[in-house]
Protein backbone atom coordinates (compact mmCIF):
# COMPACT_ATOMS: atom_id res chain seq x y z
CA UNK A 1 0.00 0.00 0.00
CA UNK A 2 1.16 3.53 -0.75
CA UNK A 3 1.77 5.70 2.29
CA UNK A 4 -1.16 8.06 2.71
CA UNK A 5 0.05 11.64 2.39
CA UNK A 6 -0.89 14.49 4.68
CA UNK A 7 -2.95 16.01 1.86
CA UNK A 8 -5.09 12.89 1.41
CA UNK A 9 -5.52 12.60 5.18
CA UNK A 10 -6.84 16.17 5.30
CA UNK A 11 -9.26 15.48 2.44
CA UNK A 12 -10.48 12.16 3.83
CA UNK A 13 -10.99 13.59 7.31
CA UNK A 14 -13.08 16.43 5.89
CA UNK A 15 -15.09 14.09 3.65
CA UNK A 16 -15.79 11.69 6.50
CA UNK A 17 -16.90 14.47 8.82
CA UNK A 18 -19.31 15.88 6.23
CA UNK A 19 -20.38 12.38 5.19
CA UNK A 20 -21.18 11.37 8.74
CA UNK A 21 -23.62 14.24 9.02
CA UNK A 22 -25.16 13.37 5.65
CA UNK A 23 -25.55 9.78 6.77
CA UNK A 24 -27.45 10.89 9.87
CA UNK A 25 -29.61 13.29 7.87
CA UNK A 26 -30.32 10.59 5.30
CA UNK A 27 -31.98 8.61 8.06
CA UNK A 28 -34.52 11.40 8.43
CA UNK A 29 -35.46 11.63 4.74
CA UNK A 30 -37.84 8.68 4.90
CA UNK A 31 -39.88 10.41 7.63
CA UNK A 32 -39.96 13.64 5.65
CA UNK A 33 -41.40 11.90 2.58
CA UNK A 34 -44.86 11.96 4.19
CA UNK A 35 -44.67 15.41 5.78
CA UNK A 36 -46.65 18.32 4.37
CA UNK A 37 -43.56 20.39 3.82
CA UNK A 38 -41.75 17.57 2.05
CA UNK A 39 -38.03 16.79 2.12
CA UNK A 40 -36.68 19.32 -0.40
CA UNK A 41 -35.95 22.11 2.07
CA UNK A 42 -34.40 19.63 4.48
CA UNK A 43 -32.08 18.23 1.83
CA UNK A 44 -31.04 21.73 0.75
CA UNK A 45 -30.13 22.46 4.36
CA UNK A 46 -28.23 19.18 4.65
CA UNK A 47 -26.29 20.09 1.48
CA UNK A 48 -25.35 23.52 2.83
CA UNK A 49 -24.30 22.15 6.22
CA UNK A 50 -22.10 19.52 4.55
CA UNK A 51 -20.49 22.19 2.39
CA UNK A 52 -19.84 24.40 5.41
CA UNK A 53 -18.27 21.46 7.23
CA UNK A 54 -15.96 20.81 4.29
CA UNK A 55 -15.07 24.48 4.02
CA UNK A 56 -14.22 24.78 7.72
CA UNK A 57 -12.13 21.60 7.78
CA UNK A 58 -10.22 22.34 4.58
CA UNK A 59 -9.72 26.03 5.39
CA UNK A 60 -8.28 25.15 8.77
CA UNK A 61 -5.80 22.74 7.19
CA UNK A 62 -4.82 24.92 4.21
CA UNK A 63 -5.77 28.54 5.05
CA UNK A 64 -4.27 30.03 1.88
CA UNK A 65 -6.08 27.81 -0.60
CA UNK A 66 -9.13 28.92 -2.56
CA UNK A 67 -12.33 27.01 -3.24
CA UNK A 68 -14.70 26.14 -6.06
CA UNK A 69 -17.91 24.97 -4.37
CA UNK A 70 -21.32 23.96 -5.68
CA UNK A 71 -23.31 26.17 -3.32
CA UNK A 72 -20.91 28.99 -2.33
CA UNK A 73 -19.25 29.36 -5.74
CA UNK A 74 -15.66 30.54 -6.14
CA UNK A 75 -13.80 31.72 -3.05
CA UNK A 76 -10.44 33.18 -3.99
CA UNK A 77 -7.26 32.20 -2.18
CA UNK A 78 -3.57 32.82 -2.74
CA UNK A 79 -3.19 32.57 -6.54
CA UNK A 80 0.16 30.80 -6.09
CA UNK A 81 -1.44 28.04 -4.01
CA UNK A 82 -3.71 25.17 -5.08
CA UNK A 83 -7.48 25.32 -4.70
CA UNK A 84 -10.15 22.91 -3.53
CA UNK A 85 -12.97 21.76 -5.85
CA UNK A 86 -15.81 20.53 -3.67
CA UNK A 87 -19.16 18.81 -4.12
CA UNK A 88 -20.71 18.25 -0.69
CA UNK A 89 -23.55 16.05 -1.97
CA UNK A 90 -23.28 14.49 -5.41
CA UNK A 91 -26.52 12.62 -5.97
CA UNK A 92 -28.91 15.10 -4.39
CA UNK A 93 -31.97 13.63 -6.11
CA UNK A 94 -31.06 10.18 -4.82
CA UNK A 95 -30.70 11.59 -1.30
CA UNK A 96 -34.03 13.40 -1.65
CA UNK A 97 -35.84 10.18 -2.60
CA UNK A 98 -34.21 7.98 0.02
CA UNK A 99 -31.94 6.18 -2.45
CA UNK A 100 -28.65 5.28 -0.72
CA UNK A 101 -26.31 6.28 -3.54
CA UNK A 102 -24.57 9.64 -3.11
CA UNK A 103 -21.09 10.92 -2.35
CA UNK A 104 -18.84 13.70 -1.13
CA UNK A 105 -16.23 14.72 -3.72
CA UNK A 106 -13.08 16.76 -3.06
CA UNK A 107 -10.24 17.55 -5.46
CA UNK A 108 -7.07 19.63 -5.18
CA UNK A 109 -6.01 21.53 -8.29
CA UNK A 110 -2.69 23.32 -8.76
CA UNK A 111 -2.25 26.69 -10.50
CA UNK A 112 -0.53 26.65 -13.86
CA UNK A 113 3.19 27.24 -13.74
CA UNK A 114 3.86 30.87 -14.53
CA UNK A 115 0.33 31.89 -13.58
CA UNK A 116 -2.76 32.39 -15.69
CA UNK A 117 -5.30 29.76 -14.83
CA UNK A 118 -5.40 26.33 -13.34
CA UNK A 119 -3.49 23.18 -14.14
CA UNK A 120 -3.38 19.60 -12.98
CA UNK A 121 -5.61 17.97 -10.40
CA UNK A 122 -3.10 16.45 -7.99
CA UNK A 123 -5.36 14.72 -5.45
CA UNK A 124 -8.95 13.51 -5.26
CA UNK A 125 -11.25 11.84 -2.75
CA UNK A 126 -14.74 10.45 -3.39
CA UNK A 127 -16.44 9.26 -0.20
CA UNK A 128 -19.66 7.21 -0.18
CA UNK A 129 -21.16 7.68 3.32
CA UNK A 130 -23.63 4.78 3.21
CA UNK A 131 -21.09 2.12 2.22
CA UNK A 132 -18.24 3.91 4.05
CA UNK A 133 -16.02 3.65 0.97
CA UNK A 134 -13.19 6.12 0.42
CA UNK A 135 -11.86 6.22 -3.14
CA UNK A 136 -8.71 8.33 -3.35
CA UNK A 137 -5.93 9.15 -5.77
CA UNK A 138 -2.82 11.29 -6.00
CA UNK A 139 -1.08 12.21 -9.21
CA UNK A 140 1.60 9.63 -10.09
CA UNK A 141 0.82 7.59 -6.93
CA UNK A 142 -2.12 5.52 -8.15
CA UNK A 143 -5.77 5.18 -7.21
CA UNK A 144 -6.98 3.36 -4.13
CA UNK A 145 -10.04 2.14 -2.26
CA UNK A 146 -8.97 2.40 1.37
CA UNK A 147 -5.66 0.48 1.24
CA UNK A 148 -6.39 -1.55 -1.92
CA UNK A 149 -4.96 -0.52 -5.29
CA UNK A 150 -7.54 0.21 -8.00
CA UNK A 151 -7.26 -0.71 -11.65
CA UNK A 152 -9.71 -0.12 -14.45
CA UNK A 153 -11.26 -3.25 -15.90
CA UNK A 154 -9.36 -5.33 -18.42
CA UNK A 155 -12.39 -5.97 -20.62
CA UNK A 156 -11.62 -5.22 -24.23
CA UNK A 157 -14.85 -6.26 -25.99
CA UNK A 158 -17.88 -4.00 -26.15
CA UNK A 159 -20.33 -6.95 -25.81
CA UNK A 160 -18.78 -7.66 -22.37
CA UNK A 161 -18.81 -4.06 -21.20
CA UNK A 162 -21.11 -2.45 -18.63
CA UNK A 163 -21.28 1.30 -19.26
CA UNK A 164 -22.56 4.07 -17.00
CA UNK A 165 -24.09 7.36 -18.08
CA UNK A 166 -26.11 10.31 -16.87
CA UNK A 167 -29.47 10.99 -18.50
CA UNK A 168 -30.68 14.56 -19.16
CA UNK A 169 -33.56 15.70 -16.99
CA UNK A 170 -35.88 18.65 -16.64
CA UNK A 171 -34.01 21.80 -17.62
CA UNK A 172 -30.64 20.08 -17.85
CA UNK A 173 -28.83 18.44 -20.73
CA UNK A 174 -29.38 17.80 -24.42
CA UNK A 175 -31.92 15.01 -24.90
CA UNK A 176 -31.29 14.79 -28.63
CA UNK A 177 -27.53 14.40 -28.25
CA UNK A 178 -27.87 11.86 -25.46
CA UNK A 179 -30.43 9.85 -27.44
CA UNK A 180 -28.13 9.63 -30.46
CA UNK A 181 -25.19 8.47 -28.32
CA UNK A 182 -27.35 5.93 -26.51
CA UNK A 183 -28.65 4.66 -29.84
CA UNK A 184 -25.08 4.05 -31.01
CA UNK A 185 -23.61 2.56 -27.83
CA UNK A 186 -26.59 0.71 -26.35
CA UNK A 187 -26.89 -2.08 -28.96
CA UNK A 188 -23.14 -2.80 -28.76
CA UNK A 189 -22.63 -3.30 -25.02
CA UNK A 190 -23.72 -5.68 -22.25
CA UNK A 191 -25.67 -2.99 -20.44
CA UNK A 192 -26.03 0.68 -19.58
CA UNK A 193 -26.64 1.98 -16.06
CA UNK A 194 -27.75 5.36 -14.73
CA UNK A 195 -27.19 5.68 -10.97
CA UNK A 196 -27.29 9.46 -10.58
CA UNK A 197 -23.93 10.43 -9.07
CA UNK A 198 -21.15 11.17 -11.58
CA UNK A 199 -18.37 11.18 -8.99
CA UNK A 200 -19.27 7.63 -8.01
CA UNK A 201 -19.69 6.56 -11.64
CA UNK A 202 -16.10 7.62 -12.29
CA UNK A 203 -14.85 6.06 -9.05
CA UNK A 204 -16.52 2.81 -10.11
CA UNK A 205 -14.82 2.99 -13.51
CA UNK A 206 -11.52 3.32 -11.64
CA UNK A 207 -12.48 0.30 -9.50
CA UNK A 208 -13.43 -1.81 -12.55
CA UNK A 209 -17.09 -2.04 -11.52
CA UNK A 210 -18.09 -0.11 -14.63
CA UNK A 211 -16.13 -0.49 -17.84
CA UNK A 212 -16.86 3.02 -19.11
CA UNK A 213 -18.83 6.21 -18.57
CA UNK A 214 -20.10 9.11 -20.64
CA UNK A 215 -22.04 12.24 -19.80
CA UNK A 216 -22.21 15.92 -20.73
CA UNK A 217 -23.38 19.08 -19.02
CA UNK A 218 -21.74 18.38 -15.66
CA UNK A 219 -19.75 20.76 -13.46
CA UNK A 220 -16.12 20.64 -12.35
CA UNK A 221 -17.08 19.59 -8.82
CA UNK A 222 -18.88 16.54 -10.25
CA UNK A 223 -15.85 15.17 -12.08
CA UNK A 224 -12.57 16.70 -10.83
CA UNK A 225 -11.78 13.93 -8.34
CA UNK A 226 -13.25 11.21 -10.54
CA UNK A 227 -11.17 12.11 -13.60
CA UNK A 228 -7.99 11.73 -11.54
CA UNK A 229 -9.19 8.43 -10.08
CA UNK A 230 -9.74 6.94 -13.53
CA UNK A 231 -6.40 8.13 -14.87
CA UNK A 232 -4.45 6.93 -11.84
CA UNK A 233 -6.21 3.56 -12.15
CA UNK A 234 -4.83 3.22 -15.68
CA UNK A 235 -7.81 4.54 -17.64
CA UNK A 236 -8.36 7.32 -20.15
CA UNK A 237 -10.58 10.39 -19.86
CA UNK A 238 -11.37 12.79 -22.69
CA UNK A 239 -14.05 15.00 -24.13
CA UNK A 240 -16.18 13.86 -27.05
CA UNK A 241 -13.52 15.00 -29.52
CA UNK A 242 -10.86 12.91 -27.84
CA UNK A 243 -9.04 15.83 -26.24
CA UNK A 244 -7.62 15.47 -22.73
CA UNK A 245 -7.85 18.18 -20.07
CA UNK A 246 -7.23 18.04 -16.30
CA UNK A 247 -10.99 18.15 -15.65
CA UNK A 248 -13.77 17.13 -18.00
CA UNK A 249 -17.27 18.26 -17.14
CA UNK A 250 -18.90 19.73 -20.25
CA UNK A 251 -18.20 16.37 -21.93
CA UNK A 252 -16.62 13.33 -20.37
CA UNK A 253 -15.83 9.90 -21.77
CA UNK A 254 -13.90 7.51 -19.50
CA UNK A 255 -12.82 3.88 -19.92
CA UNK A 256 -9.76 1.67 -20.23
CA UNK A 257 -7.56 2.24 -23.27
CA UNK A 258 -9.14 -0.40 -25.48
CA UNK A 259 -12.76 0.42 -24.72
CA UNK A 260 -12.20 4.17 -24.76
CA UNK A 261 -11.18 4.10 -28.41
CA UNK A 262 -14.14 1.88 -29.35
CA UNK A 263 -16.65 3.94 -27.38
CA UNK A 264 -15.21 7.14 -28.81
CA UNK A 265 -15.63 5.86 -32.36
CA UNK A 266 -19.30 5.03 -31.69
CA UNK A 267 -19.91 8.36 -29.98
CA UNK A 268 -18.33 10.42 -32.73
CA UNK A 269 -20.25 8.56 -35.44
CA UNK A 270 -23.51 9.19 -33.61
CA UNK A 271 -22.98 12.96 -33.54
CA UNK A 272 -22.03 13.47 -37.18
Amino acid sequence: MAAISGLIRVMERAARKAGGRLRRDFGEVEHLQVSRKGPADFVSKADRIAERTLYDELRQARPDWGFVMEEAGVIEGDPDQPRWIVDPLDGTSNFLHGIPHFAVSIAAQEPKLGGGGWGEVVAGVVYQPITDETFWAEKSRGAWLHDGRLRVSARARLPDALIATGIPFQGHGDFGEWGRIFGAIGPEVAGIRRYGAASLDLAWVAAGRFDGFWESGLSDWDTAAGCLLVREAGGFVSDYRGRSQPIHSAQVLAANDSLHSKLHKLLVSSLR
